[in-house]
């Protein structure tokens, strides 16, 4: 049974710092690209950041130079280091595995991260 638990979230002030985390199981870690979106209410689901097997890295415009995925092969876990936070981060941030050329893909339950000005 594949699982994804997301930990870290919280409210933080505006400026502040935090470091999701994504623990998963049931799969083979280290050939997943690991996802981070977001969905504050109201709108859509959007992508963050993704990390490939090979540790390329991308981000959406709106985190560039604030947040920072990495993972961690030999603990199965994928994180989202979150620094200068904003108001406007505030969101549900749900974890994602994706396997490229592959349909198969995986959901963690997701995490609140809320943002205080």
């Amino acid at each position: 049974q594949v699982q994804l638990v997301e930990s870290g979230g919280g409210l933080v002030q505006a400026g502040g710092s935090l470091r999701l985390s994504c623990a998963a199981s049931g799969i083979t870690f280290s050939i997943y690209t690991i996802n981070w979106y977001r969905q504050a209410p109201g709108k859509q689901r959007e992508l963050v950041a993704s990390i490939s097997s090979s540790r390329n890295t991308m981000y959406a415009d709106s985190v560039k130079g604030r947040f920072t995925i990495s993972r961690d092969n030999a603990k199965n876990t994928g994180y989202l280091q979150m620094n200068s936070l904003k108001p406007e981060d505030t969101a549900v941030y749900y974890c994602n595995a994706k396997r490229p050329g592959y349909s198969d893909a995986y959901w963690g339950q997701g995490t609140q991260v809320t943002v205080s000005s």
